[in-house]
């Protein structure tokens, strides 16, 4: 049996010439008749060597390479060389790979990126592939399908399902008899929570992460009030709406709902480790809803998930990450179909669980429902059912230039935490500074 052969998990190492750049949101997803299907046959002859990058932890690359050999036992002239590493560094090395052609034939992205590298033309175009069933995305949902899409042509395939989600300390606020936040309440609403459980806990913990710099925080507040994050190349909410957003969390630090500013910069990063649910530092936070297993690793206390505040249609069916094809591989053919056995096998969607959200395909979430034996991930998986019948209509993903518009809020934010700059002159700034980045 062709085995997988994986690199050291370091950052450094070298995954040898042709490396897999992308995140495999591992998921695997599988037509009703597929559950025992033998995978087609791809049109290439004689033995082919794929090489796949990911971001991810241990668990996440044991279950990719598990995946990728049951493919293999199908294939057996098919093989992976496969190489992973943590977030940190990830898309730097991606970088420096596509700047020497030097791109894996199969690799994740997060939506950040996607359009930068599909205009670059470092993605595979996957529309011929998709209209001729090669790459089955039927039973995907429409909008999880379009927010993989750049220039009405599918770039990439989403690898699972998630939504940001609110993640607090449920045994904590059980000791101080606070109730559990809840889906639906309003911003003002859960500021006022947030107040709540800092004077429970006698200021010895405060109840809330300040999001001001956290851009799918203001992503959902501004679609809730009926805008648009971007407008094609252009930022979609004007300097009045950012202003008011942070003059909510200027009242909300009055109120000591947020902890000090040091401690919410040292978990602006994002890193689960810092996350200030994780580190006691607040009854809650805010993360991707199939982080939690992991999250709950790092925590003594058990941690649960609500919905952002606000109301759930102002969220879509939002990709964790995506798996792409490299435009220069020399097996077009195979590797879209692996691309579609991890997208619409059963098997590969039970190996791969919920380390990258809900399965992307809903028949693959059918037949793999029940599965999951790790409890955790049970209740991150339920919560995502749970709000995928609420969810609103996806927006394109992200114009090029967004990761350095996330930069720009962040600065932004901090500026008024710290007092450098008032809350309308750190949003006018901000949306000239960002509007420019994205012309």
């Amino acid at each position: 049996m062709p085995a997988v052969r994986a690199t050291p998990h370091r950052a450094g190492a070298d995954p040898g010439r042709r490396r897999v750049l992308a995140a495999l949101l591992g998921a695997p997803v599988l037509g009703l008749a597929g559950c025992t299907a033998e995978a087609a046959a791809p049109t290439d002859d004689g033995p082919v060597e794929l090489s796949v990058f990911w971001w991810g932890g241990t668990a996440r690359a044991e279950r990719t390479e598990k995946a990728l050999r049951l493919y293999s036992e199908r294939n057996p002239r098919v093989t992976f060389r496969v190489t992973w590493q943590g977030s940190d560094g990830y898309y730097d090395r991606l970088a420096t790979q596509a700047a020497g052609g030097n791109v894996p034939d199969l690799f994740q992205l997060d939506d950040g990126v996607l359009t930068e590298y599909a205009e670059r033309q470092i993605v595979l175009d996957l529309g011929r592939y998709v209209a001729d069933k090669r790459l089955d995305l039927s039973a995907l949902p429409p909008g999880l399908v379009r927010y993989g899409e750049v220039a009405g042509q599918p770039v990439g395939v989403p690898a699972g399902q998630t939504v940001a989600a609110l993640v607090f300390n449920r045994d904590l606020l059980r000791r101080l008899r606070v109730a559990e936040p809840r889906t639906g309440m309003s911003w003002d609403r859960y500021v006022a929570w947030a107040q709540q459980v800092t004077r429970a806990g006698g200021g010895r913990v405060a109840g809330t992460m300040d999001p001001s710099g956290d851009y799918r925080a203001l992503w959902l507040w501004v679609r809730a009030r009926g805008g648009e994050f971007y407008r094609g190349r252009q930022l979609g909410f004007a300097a009045d709406a950012l202003t008011e957003w942070f003059a909510l969390w200027e009242r909300a630090r009055a109120g000591r709902a947020t902890p000090s500013a040091t401690l919410v910069e040292q978990a602006d990063s994002g890193e689960p480790a810092r996350q200030l649910v994780v580190t006691g530092a607040t009854a809650a936070s805010f993360a991707w809803s199939h982080q939690l297993p992991e999250l709950q690793r790092l925590a003594r206390d058990e941690l649960a998930l609500a919905a952002l505040p606000g109301p759930p249609a102002a969220q879509w069916p939002r990709a964790s990450m995506y798996w792409a094809a490299f435009r220069g591989t020399r097996h077009p053919a195979v590797v879209v179909d692996v691309l579609n056995f991890l997208t619409t096998n059963g098997e590969a969607g039970a190996v791969l669980g919920h380390d990258r959200g809900l399965s992307a395909s809903l028949a693959v979430r059918r037949y793999t429902e029940g599965g999951l034996a790790d409890p955790v991930e049970q209740r991150a998986a339920a919560f995502g059912a749970t709000l995928a019948n609420s969810l609103g209509p996806a927006p394109h993903p992200p114009p090029a230039g967004h990761p350095r518009v996330r930069a720009l809020l962040l600065d932004a934010a901090e500026s008024v935490r710290a007092g450098r700059a008032d809350a309308r002159a750190a949003a006018t700034r901000f949306l000239a500074q960002a509007n420019a980045a994205l012309a």
